[in-house]
């Protein structure tokens, strides 16, 4: 079975009760955690520059060209 890479791509669509933490449309890094996912969590790198877990539903995960996943990781 291939191995899933450890980290994706997410774009916030939902921020409520998170407003400090978490802004709508920014793209962030999730980390993967099959624990969290099974919950119904993303365990995402969030404005502290931390990772902290949050509703997968306030997330939609998205695809980026190479060039710009490797600009949005140089960037974090």
């Amino acid at each position: 079975m291939p191995k899933l890479p450890s980290k994706q791509f997410v774009v916030c669509v939902r921020n409520e009760g998170y407003l400090a933490s978490l802004e709508k449309r920014k793209i962030y890094i999730a980390l993967r955690d099959a624990a969290a996912e099974r919950d119904g969590l993303l365990r995402i790198v969030d404005e502290s520059g931390e990772d902290y877990l949050y509703p997968k539903a306030f997330f939609r995960t998205i695809a980026l060209p190479l060039s710009v996943k490797k600009a949005v990781l140089d960037a974090a």
